[in-house]
């Protein structure tokens, strides 16, 4: 009996054996194997890996990897994303079947990362919960919704003149040093407490420049809702090339998860350096300003990843403000007339008035926001427009005034209007102010309570009113907080308030009196040194002699 039952259990043994076999499945993995042909300025030319793809990743010995990047009959050139001094002619290379991607999560937020998620702020490396693509194709029209929501900035000649909404693509350019990654940092800033996600993409800047403006953050708590993603001037053409992706990929990952995300590109122009570096050793042939055939195409494919999801995608948006810096304030060169066309509005700096005491130096005239007003609160709307008109107004007039001295009341009533209104609009770095008290400043200067005011008290006066609201009248200020809108009642208790603090700081009576005198006196002196240094008439004598008779 015992034998039997020993032949039993082999027997079953063998069988679950021969299950196992088959339904055994062998996995194969196929890759293709090339050799460097040369290599140099982080790029290298294969031969071989007739299988490889577009933006494939490929890898090279001593566990350093590279991106396809040209593809041509017999040669393939690829990015080294390494130290290429580890590499030599007639490496080994292979394929990997697999895209670039970023290591993602709730925990980069804080951090300092390379474009390939390396943490660069000596800290642990972040837990990644998930792998991002850095390429992916924009969402469809129908995955998206309107611009409906406001990015309020802060800036008040941004909020009310060329307002942004989430999920919009605002263009910041102008000349070097003139504040352009002031105005993108104090946005930033002004995001604390508002569920928005920053992601500040640094490209081709000093390592010095970076670590101040991570210290600023800092400064102002901005850097518990930033992301920073850095290639500095110093790390290779191919990192600058792939951050502004890389920054767009986490932005995606928290717009999946119904987050608004603002993303800056600092800047772009570096970006297409980059790539225009990348494509010359890569032999491409140039185009305009030696860059490449498809550098439209480098900016377009970023940039409209940028949107607003509808509510059954989520909800999610992601707002860009791409940066570009141009060369003598010239709007009409390749890059800043390519990237004007993708975004949705521009924001331009002038140099002129940078020097010349208006910061920010934003030129209301030359700026614009196709689809922000729609997002617009009803209160900042219902002062915008006038805003804007005596604006247009100004503009028009003040460049006749400066060739005529007699000007009718009218037109100096405008001008005086004018350019307090550019005094209100000035704001200093790191200055964001609430939407609500932008409302009320506005409304003031709009409803012309601020003409009898001296231009260089404009500002003190602001202070002074905002502060006394906030004490004697908190109510009505809370109201615009939460309506975001002004009613009749709340426009009845704003002007109650200004008129008991106008008298303080309006010019007196005497002093304009004094000043149209002085202004008369100076005319009529000017008038006799004229009438004192005209000729005497020794041109009708002339005039006479040429009439003589034996002249003719």
């Amino acid at each position: 009996m015992k034998k039997t039952n020993n032949k039993i259990k082999t027997s079953l043994n063998y069988d679950h054996l021969f299950k196992d076999v088959d339904h055994f499945k062998p996995e194969t993995a196929v890759y293709d194997f090339g050799k460097i042909l040369s290599i140099g300025d982080g790029i290298a030319k294969i031969s071989g890996l007739p299988q490889a793809m577009y933006n494939e990743i490929i890898a090279f010995p001593n566990n350093i990897y590279g991106l396809v990047f040209n593809l041509e009959e017999k040669v393939i050139g690829a990015i080294v994303l390494g130290d290429d001094q580890l590499l030599k002619e007639g490496d080994e290379v292979r394929t990997t079947g697999k895209i670039l991607q970023v290591p993602v999560s709730d925990s980069l937020i804080g951090r300092v990362i390379n474009p390939l998620g390396k943490p660069l702020d000596n800290k642990p490396l972040p837990k990644s919960q998930e792998n991002m693509p850095l390429e992916t194709i924009a969402p469809g029209v129908i995955e998206r919704q309107s611009v409906n929501t406001p990015l309020q900035t802060g800036i008040k000649a941004i909020d009310s003149i060329i307002p942004i909404g989430r999920g919009q693509r605002e263009l910041i350019l102008g000349d070097r040093g003139i504040g352009k990654t002031a105005l993108a940092i104090d946005t930033i800033i002004n995001q604390k407490g508002k569920d928005v996600i920053c992601i500040y993409v640094a490209i081709g800047q000093k390592a010095s420049r970076i670590a101040k403006i991570i210290e600023k953050l800092k400064s102002f708590e901005a850097l518990n809702h930033t992301i920073i993603v850095t290639a500095n001037a110093s790390d290779p053409a191919s990192l600058q090339y792939l951050a502004p992706y890389s920054g767009c990929a986490i932005a995606e990952y928290f717009m999946n998860k119904k987050k608004d995300v603002l993303v800056v590109y600092d800047d772009l122009s570096k970006h297409a350096w980059a790539y225009r570096q990348l494509s010359l050793l890569m032999r491409r042939p140039s185009s305009r300003e030696a860059y490449p055939g498809d550098i439209f195409y480098l900016h377009s494919r970023l940039l409209e990843r940028a949107c607003r999801l509808n509510d059954k995608n989520g909800g999610g948006s992601i707002t860009a403000l791409p940066i570009i810096e141009t060369q003598a304030g010239d709007l009409s060169a390749y890059i800043p007339t390519n990237v004007i066309s993708i975004t949705d509005g521009q924001i331009h700096l002038e140099t002129d008035l940078f020097f010349a005491g208006i910061r920010p130096a934003i030129n209301p005239g030359l700026s614009v926001s196709r689809v922000g007003g729609s997002a617009q609160v009803k209160g900042m709307k219902k002062v915008a427009g006038k805003l804007k008109l005596d604006l247009s107004q100004y503009r028009e007039l003040a460049a006749f005034a400066q060739f005529s001295t007699d000007l009718d009341p009218e037109t100096k009533k405008i001008i005086d209007r004018g350019s307090r209104l550019i005094e209100i609009l000035k704001q200093g770095e790191n200055q964001p102010v609430p939407v609500e008290d932008q409302i009320i400043i506005l409304w003031a200067a709009t409803k012309g309570f601020l003409d009898k005011i001296e231009i260089k008290k404009i500002r003190e006066f602001e202070k002074a009113f905002l502060d006394h609201l906030k004490s004697q009248y908190l109510k009505t200020v809370e109201n615009i907080r939460t309506t975001k809108d002004l009613d009749p009642k709340i426009e009845k208790d704003l002007e109650k308030a200004i008129l008991k603090l106008l008298p303080d700081f309006e010019i007196k009576e005497e002093v304009e009196n004094n000043e149209k005198n002085e202004n008369s006196n100076q005319l009529s002196q000017n008038e006799e040194i004229t009438k004192e240094l005209k000729p005497e008439k020794p041109t009708t004598k002339k005039k006479k002699n040429k009439r003589k008779p034996g002249k003719k």
